[in-house]
């Protein structure tokens, strides 16, 4: 073999093993980058797995809790870099979540507003029995256990009602243009502690006939609320006070106020921005505010309990604008002649007579009285206010009864048969 073929033998075995060596190369660089990308796939499975996981584990539930809510931190990704690929998973869970809500709090309300309003019926047919044995009963421990019991009733159906309300129901009741201190009354006889409310004295402005009951409800929770959270040997004062432009309602206790937090709730309610849920109010639920501000909201008045009463505890404010205001009219009182003459037996034997406003006696059923003597209380027993009222109402009844059973005095040329 001469040179000149070694030469190009030699040359060419160069290049194959350049060849080989270059194609190694390449080979070990295409098997490193695999590697790598496969380690960086791996790496970013594991990443999406275990964001998925912290997503379905706790940021979704988290946000659940948020939505329905509740004080409760919903965390943030665990990779930011990945927020963006589960923002449109998070939203369409929003948007179901608040649909199943709003299903939930409709089919709520309404089982809860018919069950309310059946209560509330019960109530009224109670209050109709009530009445009606007040009418046929005149012994006064009787009537005292029927105060009672109408007291209760009375409680039972604000609760009711409160309840309803809540749930989207109208007040209930219709009636005609009311006293502010009628109205303050109305709300004083619907609370358990009626006893400890300090009703101010005749006022010459109405609350309109639409907003009568709107109001009698919330002032009764206000008066509730104010009792309940102070000592039950303190009083709950109710002042009014004019405005150039209403009048002002103004509840004072003498309870341990309320917290900022309290109070910043308290507002929100009141304003009637708070939700009308009752599974978002507490348990047990205290829908008091909740009721007041959706009654505000609706009737255009409003109420604040921002302020510090004299006594240490709240003040609340109920601002009631022109437009739900009138004129309380005036009762007329009849003209009725007095005629001189000898005074009738009753006063004769008795000398206590009870008089009508046109100073004539009136009539008393002298064989009831004689038969059923009212019999007073021990001395060592103090007379509670409802048996003091029950008394007064069986000598009202036993009045009444006498009225309508006994016959008219004879006139002259005009004897009856």
């Amino acid at each position: 073999m001469d040179q000149q073929t070694l030469a190009v033998a030699f040359w060419f075995l160069l290049a194959a093993v350049l060849l080989a060596v270059f194609l190694l190369v390449r080979q070990h660089r295409s098997a490193r980058d695999v590697r790598d990308r496969c380690a960086a796939a791996e790496a970013g499975l594991r990443m999406r797995a275990e964001e998925e996981n912290h997503l379905i584990a706790t940021r979704l539930p988290a946000l659940a809790e948020a939505l329905s809510h509740r004080p409760v931190d919903v965390p943030g990704p665990r990779y930011p870099q990945l927020a963006e690929a589960h923002g449109r998973a998070i939203e369409l869970f929003t948007e179901s979540v608040q649909r199943a809500t709003a299903r939930g709090e409709q089919s709520a309300k309404a089982t809860v507003k018919s069950m309310m309003r059946a209560v509330q019926s019960l109530a009224n047919e109670q209050q109709v029995a009530i009445s009606s044995m007040q009418e046929r009963h005149d012994d006064p421990d009787v009537l005292a256990d029927l105060l009672r019991i109408d007291h209760m009733n009375s409680q039972l159906g604000r609760r009711a009602q409160a309840t309803a309300v809540l749930c989207g129901s109208w007040p209930g009741q219709q009636r005609s243009a009311s006293a502010l201190t009628d109205v303050v009354r109305g709300a004083t006889s619907r609370i358990r502690d009626y006893l400890r409310v300090s009703v101010p004295a005749e006022a010459d402005i109405a609350v309109v006939s639409r907003a009568v009951e709107p109001v009698v409800l919330a002032v009764a929770e206000l008066l509730d609320n104010g009792a309940r959270h102070s000592q039950p040997n303190t009083m709950v004062e109710v002042n009014f006070q004019q405005t150039h432009n209403g009048m002002v309602i103004m509840i004072d206790d003498a309870g341990v106020g309320m917290t900022v937090e309290e109070l910043q709730r308290a507002a929100r309610l009141l304003a009637g921005d708070g939700s009308s849920d009752i599974n978002r109010l507490g348990d047990p639920p205290q829908i008091g505010f909740a009721v007041i501000g959706v009654l505000a909201k609706r009737y255009g008045f409003r109420i604040s309990v921002d302020t510090r009463s004299p006594y240490g505890g709240v003040r609340a404010v109920v601002f009631l604008p022109t437009e739900l205001l009138t004129r309380a009219a005036k009762p007329q009182m009849p003209n009725v002649a007095v005629t001189p003459g000898p005074a009738p037996a009753a006063e004769a034997e008795t000398g206590d007579v009870d008089r009508t406003a046109g100073g004539l006696p009136r009539r008393k059923r002298r064989d009831r009285a004689t038969a059923e003597p009212v019999t007073p209380p021990p001395a060592t027993k103090p007379v509670q206010p409802n048996e003091r009222t029950a008394t007064g109402l069986a000598a009202w009844q036993r009045g009444t009864r006498s009225g309508r059973t006994v016959s008219p005095p004879a006139v002259e040329g005009n004897t009856p048969a």
